[in-house]
């Protein structure tokens, strides 16, 4: 992607305008940002994802100054009659499960890939919505059928209702208002209140952005590096003296702790390894089906896999692997491409052809048949 280029989908923005002025600052509203929108899967289809066990969608219906949620999968007869107003249906990482959403999930990657999450599909009757709330990552909203009604303020207090399932803002106090049509967006950085109702049945699209914590990425990549330790030093402290204070904690063992943290730092890959192979870990609940053992013509990464790549390493899927030469800007392509012809498929090593076999039986990589 050319990042100097403007894009429909930006405005007419180029990613290098939108990323300095907006993300993260500001929001923007984008009148046809994908012109001649249709949606890309129908009421029915979406209705039979949220019927799957293996994706996770949420019901949301609103009763006055009430709200009511329920956890899916949900079959066509516990969802609610189409007539009935102000009920939401929210389908997760339909990008895991449609091509379609797949594709056009792609054509956020103008930010890093370690960032983007997944698309939502939220379809709503008349009336429909999630209450006022914020997110604490970016979002997009893409109109893809309907009208719906945004109502958006940079509200400063946070506070949330108690008295609903949901996290629903105490006192919303928006600053703009706007009908979204079939392809028009809605860009909003983190944490900027908004609050969306369906002006009549309607299908929305969020494309969702990955926002660990400090201390969830923390906790994560601590338990990566923690897995590989092999250090079988024992503590030993045989300049311990007797103690009255037995249920004091020793100052050695704590030295000892702090020792151990440091040493899994100490190599200077270790965290990178573990960053990347936790930023390319499958989502929760998906599962590949198996492939051809054999490299044959063009390859192709799987919806599902998650493939980045550092100056010494490629990581897909939650494994780490070193790369050097052109065996490593051939797997580079791939995981910027997502796909590979078969003339450079055929210029891999022999050991690169072979691990990317393996990564064929497992499901991760399919022909290219396009």
């Amino acid at each position: 992607m050319d990042v100097n280029t403007p894009l429909p989908l930006l405005g007419g923005l180029t990613a290098h305008q939108f990323m300095r002025r907006h993300w993260q600052k500001k929001p923007l509203l984008i009148r046809q940002a994908v012109p001649g929108m249709r949606p890309l899967l129908d009421r029915a289809e979406l209705f039979g994802l949220a019927a799957n066990d293996d994706v996770e969608s949420r019901l949301v219906v609103r009763q006055g100054d009430g709200w009511r949620m329920r956890q899916g999968p949900f079959s066509r007869r516990a969802l609610p009659p189409l007539s009935q107003r102000d009920w939401t249906l929210l389908v997760q990482g339909v990008d895991l499960h449609h091509d379609g959403a797949s594709e056009l999930l792609q054509r956020f990657r103008f930010v890093p890939d370690a960032r983007l999450d997944d698309l939502m599909v939220s379809y709503a009757s008349d009336g429909g919505g999630v209450g006022p709330h914020f997110d604490s990552y970016d979002v997009f909203l893409l109109q893809a059928e309907g009208r719906r009604r945004w109502r958006i303020g940079p509200q400063k207090d946070l506070s949330l209702r108690d008295d609903v399932p949901l996290k629903i803002l105490a006192r919303f106090q928006p600053e703009s208002e706007f009908v979204l049509e079939p392809g028009d967006m809605l860009y909003l950085p983190p944490r900027y209140a908004h609050d969306g109702d369906a002006q009549g049945a309607c299908m929305t699209y969020s494309i969702g952005f990955r926002a660990p914590s400090r201390g969830e990425l923390a906790r994560e990549l601590l338990l990566r590096l923690s897995d590989e330790a092999g250090d079988p030093t024992l503590y030993r402290d045989p300049s311990q003296g007797a103690t009255t204070q037995s249920a004091q904690l020793p100052p050695m063992f704590e030295a000892f702790a702090r020792d151990a943290i440091a040493r899994l730092l100490k190599e200077p890959d270790a965290l990178r390894r573990a960053l990347g192979e936790w930023a390319t870990e499958p989502k929760r609940g998906v599962w590949f089906e198996g492939g051809a053992k054999k490299l044959m013509g063009g390859l192709r990464l799987d919806r599902r896999s998650r493939m980045q790549f550092d100056d010494r390493h490629v990581y897909i899927n939650g494994e780490s692997f070193r790369a050097g030469g052109r065996d490593a800007r051939l797997m580079r392509q791939l995981a910027q491409e997502r796909r590979l012809s078969a003339a450079a498929v055929a210029r891999l090593s022999p050991e690169a052809a072979e691990l990317m076999a393996s990564w064929c039986a497992a499901g991760w990589l399919r022909p290219d048949v396009a």
